[in-house]
């Protein structure tokens, strides 16, 4: 059975797998990320971005971004997100243990994204030495709301974070869906438009497990290594995380799953449109679709055995859509909530 609690529920997808076993039946190779394979995908990650950029690869989004951020930063700065940013809400002060207490200062805003007039308040709001300096904007893309930054967006946040000296990080957990919505070349919404730092996902993409960590401003990647040591983060058999980004980056498998977990989100929004008593929160823009459905919908929809989360984003229930996801269990389970609703 599929189920729409997360993308994360999804197996590998077979290019990915078949990426993992041919590197297990290569024969030996050096450790610790000296191996051919991870070589090789960190040349096709910089040919993917058409640049020279630092690549690394962690265990998961958590060490991805926390790593990132420290970093970017100094125990005494802040790191200003948005309030629903995965880094404040889910990650359990991974960032600030990794930067030594580094705060996080949070701004609203509409569809789960920043502003550069939200950034600009909270760095002019102080400048005092009793006031955490602000140092990053980091940015979640797509949002925890299944909202994108379009390219305008992330320049004219660039654009005030490099007038305040700021540098900018994009948690990119589910960038490849952002990427297969705008349509746009994956440099376009990150070097190009002026972030620094990128942690692009890939287990939410079809992956085992692992996300890469690149720094597009080479210097700021200075002695990360040690940081990924020091974190429990260095895998000894590296090329067993990124092995499997081969199969993703060839061939443009990466994308092709995005827009297919995008469009079954659009399938539900629809479906769920249409339904009395449904209402669909936000315009879905990547594979999350945020609802507000009848509590007695909601119980009847576990009781049949269906997993999805409500305390994600700004409330209502969360329905994330995979790589893998069937149109016909979209279709099943919008039948049921119709149903459901109409019953009452």
């Amino acid at each position: 059975m599929q189920h729409f609690a997360s993308d994360n529920y999804a197996g590998i997808c077979p290019e990915a797998l078949a990426a993992l076993i041919e590197a297990n039946n290569s024969g030996h190779e050096p450790a610790y990320g000296d191996d051919s394979w991870t070589q090789g995908v960190c040349d096709r990650i910089r040919d993917l971005f058409q640049t020279d950029c630092e690549v690394f690869f962690v265990f998961n989004g958590t060490a991805a971004n926390s790593l990132a951020l420290a970093s970017l930063c100094q125990s005494y700065h802040s790191l200003i997100c948005h309030e629903l940013a995965h880094i404040e809400t889910d990650e359990c002060g991974g960032p600030e243990f990794f930067s030594g207490g580094s705060k996080l200062l949070t701004a609203p805003g509409i569809d789960g994204k920043l502003t550069p007039d939200a950034i600009e308040t909270i760095v002019t709001r102080r400048a005092d030495i009793h006031y955490p300096k602000p140092k990053v904007v980091t940015l979640t893309q797509s949002t925890e709301v299944g909202t994108v930054y379009s390219v305008e967006e992330i320049r004219a946040i660039a654009a005030i974070a490099k007038r305040r000296h700021l540098k900018v990080h994009m948690d990119g957990a589910r960038f490849a869906n952002a990427v297969a919505s705008l349509n746009v070349h994956p440099s376009e919404i990150t070097w190009r438009a002026g972030v620094d730092v990128l942690c692009f996902g890939g287990t939410k993409n079809g992956l085992p497990v692992g996300e890469a960590v690149i720094f597009f401003d080479k210097t700021l990647a200075v002695d990360f290594a040690y940081r990924l040591k020091q974190a429990g983060q260095l895998a000894s058999k590296m090329r067993f995380i990124s092995a499997p980004w081969l199969g993703l980056l060839n061939n443009d498998v990466w994308l092709r799953n995005a827009k297919h977990a995008n469009a079954m989100a659009q399938l539900m929004a629809e479906r769920l449109a249409g339904i009395d008593g449904v209402k669909v929160m936000f315009k879905p823009q990547a594979n999350a679709v945020f609802a507000e459905l009848p509590p007695h919908v909601a119980q009847a929809l576990r009781a049949k055995g269906w997993k999805f989360y409500q305390f994600i984003g700004s409330g209502g229930c969360r329905l994330m859509c995979a790589w893998d996801t069937l149109a016909e269990t979209v279709e099943q389970f919008t039948d049921e909530i119709r149903a459901l609703c109409a019953a009452r």
